[in-house]
Protein backbone atom coordinates (compact mmCIF):
# COMPACT_ATOMS: atom_id res chain seq x y z
CA UNK A 1 0.00 0.00 0.00
CA UNK A 2 2.56 2.18 0.53
CA UNK A 3 5.44 1.25 -1.84
CA UNK A 4 7.90 3.55 -2.90
CA UNK A 5 6.52 6.45 -0.07
CA UNK A 6 9.05 7.80 2.73
CA UNK A 7 7.18 8.57 6.08
CA UNK A 8 8.54 9.53 9.29
CA UNK A 9 6.89 8.24 12.18
CA UNK A 10 7.68 10.03 15.82
CA UNK A 11 7.95 8.55 19.13
CA UNK A 12 8.39 5.10 17.54
CA UNK A 13 10.64 3.29 20.22
CA UNK A 14 7.08 1.70 21.87
CA UNK A 15 3.33 1.75 21.55
CA UNK A 16 1.49 3.43 19.44
CA UNK A 17 4.55 4.86 17.40
CA UNK A 18 6.38 1.58 17.32
CA UNK A 19 3.37 -0.59 15.77
CA UNK A 20 2.92 2.24 13.20
CA UNK A 21 6.89 2.10 12.22
CA UNK A 22 6.90 -1.22 12.01
CA UNK A 23 3.30 -1.50 9.97
CA UNK A 24 4.49 1.14 7.44
CA UNK A 25 7.31 -0.73 6.96
CA UNK A 26 5.30 -3.62 6.13
CA UNK A 27 3.47 -2.17 3.80
CA UNK A 28 6.56 -0.91 1.62
CA UNK A 29 7.81 2.46 2.68
CA UNK A 30 10.98 3.45 3.95
CA UNK A 31 10.51 4.55 7.54
CA UNK A 32 12.55 7.68 9.41
CA UNK A 33 12.00 6.40 13.29
CA UNK A 34 12.63 9.24 15.96
CA UNK A 35 12.47 8.76 19.88
CA UNK A 36 14.51 10.37 22.86
CA UNK A 37 15.50 6.74 23.66
CA UNK A 38 18.31 5.60 21.41
CA UNK A 39 18.89 1.81 22.35
CA UNK A 40 15.17 1.03 22.30
CA UNK A 41 15.12 3.00 19.19
CA UNK A 42 18.08 1.53 17.33
CA UNK A 43 16.56 -2.38 18.17
CA UNK A 44 13.43 -1.30 16.44
CA UNK A 45 15.41 -0.08 13.09
CA UNK A 46 17.54 -3.51 13.55
CA UNK A 47 13.75 -5.56 13.29
CA UNK A 48 12.51 -3.23 10.48
CA UNK A 49 16.14 -4.54 8.64
CA UNK A 50 15.92 -8.20 9.40
CA UNK A 51 12.25 -7.89 7.85
CA UNK A 52 14.12 -6.54 4.48
CA UNK A 53 12.96 -3.23 5.41
CA UNK A 54 14.32 0.48 4.81
CA UNK A 55 15.02 2.36 7.71
CA UNK A 56 17.02 5.43 9.48
CA UNK A 57 16.85 5.87 13.21
CA UNK A 58 16.97 9.90 14.50
CA UNK A 59 17.11 9.87 18.36
CA UNK A 60 16.37 13.30 19.83
CA UNK A 61 13.46 15.18 21.70
CA UNK A 62 10.80 16.63 19.43
CA UNK A 63 10.67 19.89 21.42
CA UNK A 64 14.00 21.19 19.54
CA UNK A 65 13.45 21.87 15.79
CA UNK A 66 16.95 20.62 15.01
CA UNK A 67 15.15 16.77 15.75
CA UNK A 68 12.96 17.79 13.33
CA UNK A 69 15.21 19.35 10.74
CA UNK A 70 17.31 15.93 11.15
CA UNK A 71 14.49 13.64 10.31
CA UNK A 72 13.31 15.52 7.23
CA UNK A 73 17.22 15.56 6.12
CA UNK A 74 17.61 11.69 6.65
CA UNK A 75 14.29 11.10 4.28
CA UNK A 76 15.83 13.10 1.37
CA UNK A 77 19.28 12.37 1.86
CA UNK A 78 18.82 8.51 2.27
CA UNK A 79 15.23 8.20 0.70
CA UNK A 80 15.06 11.17 -1.81
CA UNK A 81 11.89 12.84 -0.38
CA UNK A 82 8.82 12.88 2.36
CA UNK A 83 5.38 11.51 1.57
CA UNK A 84 3.86 11.24 5.34
CA UNK A 85 4.72 11.78 8.38
CA UNK A 86 2.81 10.71 11.89
CA UNK A 87 3.95 13.48 14.54
CA UNK A 88 2.46 10.67 17.39
CA UNK A 89 5.27 11.84 20.03
CA UNK A 90 4.08 13.31 23.37
CA UNK A 91 3.33 12.96 27.08
CA UNK A 92 0.86 13.07 29.45
CA UNK A 93 2.89 15.86 31.50
CA UNK A 94 1.63 16.38 35.09
CA UNK A 95 -1.49 15.08 37.08
CA UNK A 96 -2.57 17.66 39.02
CA UNK A 97 -6.06 20.26 39.22
CA UNK A 98 -4.80 23.18 36.70
CA UNK A 99 -4.37 25.93 39.42
CA UNK A 100 -1.52 23.53 40.75
CA UNK A 101 0.18 23.34 37.06
CA UNK A 102 3.65 25.02 37.58
CA UNK A 103 4.55 27.32 34.32
CA UNK A 104 7.76 24.60 33.65
CA UNK A 105 5.05 22.12 33.45
CA UNK A 106 2.73 24.08 31.76
CA UNK A 107 5.29 24.75 29.07
CA UNK A 108 6.78 21.72 28.92
CA UNK A 109 3.24 19.79 28.39
CA UNK A 110 2.51 22.31 25.27
CA UNK A 111 6.40 21.70 24.02
CA UNK A 112 6.18 17.96 23.91
CA UNK A 113 2.60 17.87 22.63
CA UNK A 114 1.59 20.97 20.78
CA UNK A 115 4.79 23.22 19.56
CA UNK A 116 6.83 20.17 18.32
CA UNK A 117 4.13 19.61 16.47
CA UNK A 118 4.30 22.89 14.82
CA UNK A 119 7.63 22.19 14.31
CA UNK A 120 7.70 19.32 12.66
CA UNK A 121 5.06 20.61 10.21
CA UNK A 122 7.26 23.64 9.26
CA UNK A 123 9.91 21.34 8.10
CA UNK A 124 8.17 18.26 6.81
CA UNK A 125 5.46 20.47 4.38
CA UNK A 126 8.03 22.14 2.34
CA UNK A 127 9.14 18.62 1.50
CA UNK A 128 5.87 17.19 0.77
CA UNK A 129 5.54 20.02 -1.64
CA UNK A 130 8.11 18.84 -3.45
CA UNK A 131 7.23 16.04 -4.05
CA UNK A 132 3.52 17.37 -5.41
CA UNK A 133 1.73 15.67 -2.08
CA UNK A 134 1.65 14.32 1.49
CA UNK A 135 0.08 13.10 4.29
CA UNK A 136 0.61 14.98 7.86
CA UNK A 137 -1.22 12.91 10.87
CA UNK A 138 -1.14 14.30 14.84
CA UNK A 139 -1.89 12.00 17.30
CA UNK A 140 -4.51 13.47 19.58
CA UNK A 141 -6.72 12.28 21.90
CA UNK A 142 -10.20 12.25 23.29
CA UNK A 143 -9.40 14.44 26.34
CA UNK A 144 -10.11 18.05 25.91
CA UNK A 145 -11.81 17.38 22.73
CA UNK A 146 -14.63 15.16 23.86
CA UNK A 147 -13.93 15.25 27.01
CA UNK A 148 -12.29 16.70 30.26
CA UNK A 149 -10.35 14.59 32.36
CA UNK A 150 -9.42 15.76 36.08
CA UNK A 151 -5.13 16.52 36.78
CA UNK A 152 -5.19 16.74 32.89
CA UNK A 153 -5.68 20.52 31.87
CA UNK A 154 -2.17 20.95 30.38
CA UNK A 155 -2.30 17.73 28.34
CA UNK A 156 -5.93 18.35 27.13
CA UNK A 157 -5.34 22.10 26.24
CA UNK A 158 -2.36 20.80 23.93
CA UNK A 159 -4.38 18.26 22.27
CA UNK A 160 -6.99 20.37 21.95
CA UNK A 161 -4.29 22.76 19.98
CA UNK A 162 -3.80 20.05 17.47
CA UNK A 163 -6.46 20.17 15.89
CA UNK A 164 -6.68 23.62 15.18
CA UNK A 165 -3.34 22.97 13.67
CA UNK A 166 -4.91 20.56 11.37
CA UNK A 167 -6.95 22.98 10.30
CA UNK A 168 -4.72 25.38 9.45
CA UNK A 169 -2.56 22.92 7.55
CA UNK A 170 -5.50 22.03 5.65
CA UNK A 171 -6.52 26.04 4.63
CA UNK A 172 -2.92 26.82 3.87
CA UNK A 173 -2.05 23.84 1.76
CA UNK A 174 -4.91 21.26 0.53
CA UNK A 175 -4.91 22.97 -2.40
CA UNK A 176 -1.27 21.81 -3.35
CA UNK A 177 -2.02 18.29 -2.17
CA UNK A 178 -0.95 18.54 1.11
CA UNK A 179 -3.72 16.46 3.91
CA UNK A 180 -3.86 17.04 7.44
CA UNK A 181 -5.71 14.76 10.18
CA UNK A 182 -5.85 14.14 13.53
CA UNK A 183 -5.94 10.69 14.83
CA UNK A 184 -7.78 10.57 18.11
CA UNK A 185 -7.34 6.98 20.13
CA UNK A 186 -8.46 5.90 22.92
CA UNK A 187 -7.65 4.07 26.10
CA UNK A 188 -4.32 1.83 24.83
CA UNK A 189 -2.02 -0.90 25.57
CA UNK A 190 1.27 0.69 25.81
CA UNK A 191 3.90 1.04 28.74
CA UNK A 192 1.73 4.71 29.46
CA UNK A 193 -1.41 3.05 30.03
CA UNK A 194 -0.44 2.09 34.09
CA UNK A 195 -0.82 -1.23 35.63
CA UNK A 196 -3.98 -3.50 35.34
CA UNK A 197 -6.25 -1.78 37.58
CA UNK A 198 -5.73 1.02 35.82
CA UNK A 199 -6.08 -0.39 32.05
CA UNK A 200 -8.98 -1.58 33.69
CA UNK A 201 -10.55 1.53 34.61
CA UNK A 202 -9.80 2.67 31.04
CA UNK A 203 -11.72 -0.41 29.61
CA UNK A 204 -14.72 0.97 31.24
CA UNK A 205 -14.74 4.81 29.24
CA UNK A 206 -15.24 2.56 26.08
CA UNK A 207 -18.15 1.41 24.81
CA UNK A 208 -16.57 -1.25 23.78
CA UNK A 209 -15.48 -1.78 27.41
CA UNK A 210 -11.78 -2.49 26.65
CA UNK A 211 -8.64 -0.82 25.42
CA UNK A 212 -6.72 -1.14 22.35
CA UNK A 213 -4.27 -2.85 21.10
CA UNK A 214 -1.30 -0.57 19.46
CA UNK A 215 -1.82 -2.02 16.31
CA UNK A 216 -5.00 -1.30 15.56
CA UNK A 217 -4.50 2.57 15.83
CA UNK A 218 -1.36 1.97 13.84
CA UNK A 219 -3.86 0.23 11.27
CA UNK A 220 -5.97 3.60 11.57
CA UNK A 221 -2.71 5.64 11.07
CA UNK A 222 -2.48 3.55 7.75
CA UNK A 223 -5.29 4.79 6.64
CA UNK A 224 -4.60 8.07 7.16
CA UNK A 225 -1.27 8.41 5.57
CA UNK A 226 -2.40 5.87 2.25
CA UNK A 227 -4.46 6.34 -0.80
CA UNK A 228 -7.56 4.86 0.84
CA UNK A 229 -7.91 8.96 2.62
CA UNK A 230 -7.20 10.75 -0.51
CA UNK A 231 -9.98 12.93 -0.03
CA UNK A 232 -9.83 12.98 4.07
CA UNK A 233 -8.23 16.52 4.91
CA UNK A 234 -8.67 18.14 8.44
CA UNK A 235 -10.83 15.67 9.96
CA UNK A 236 -10.71 14.10 13.26
CA UNK A 237 -10.68 10.19 13.12
CA UNK A 238 -11.53 8.67 16.33
CA UNK A 239 -9.85 5.08 16.79
CA UNK A 240 -11.21 5.11 20.69
CA UNK A 241 -13.77 2.27 21.00
CA UNK A 242 -17.09 4.42 21.07
CA UNK A 243 -15.19 6.33 23.62
CA UNK A 244 -16.46 9.97 22.35
CA UNK A 245 -19.89 8.31 21.64
CA UNK A 246 -20.48 7.55 24.79
CA UNK A 247 -19.72 10.11 26.78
Amino acid sequence: MLEGKVAIVTGASSGIGRATALLFAREGAAVVVNARGEEALNALAAEIEANRGKVVAVAGDVGNEDTHKRMVDAAINQFGGLDMAFNNAGAVGPYKPLAEVTLPEWQQTITTNLTSAFLGAAVQIPAMLQRGSGSLIFTSTFVGTSVGIPGMGAYAAAKAGLMGLVKAITADYGAQGVRANALLPGGTDTPAAGDAAQKEWAAGLHAMKRIAKPEEIAAAALFLASPMASFVAGSALYADGGNAAVK
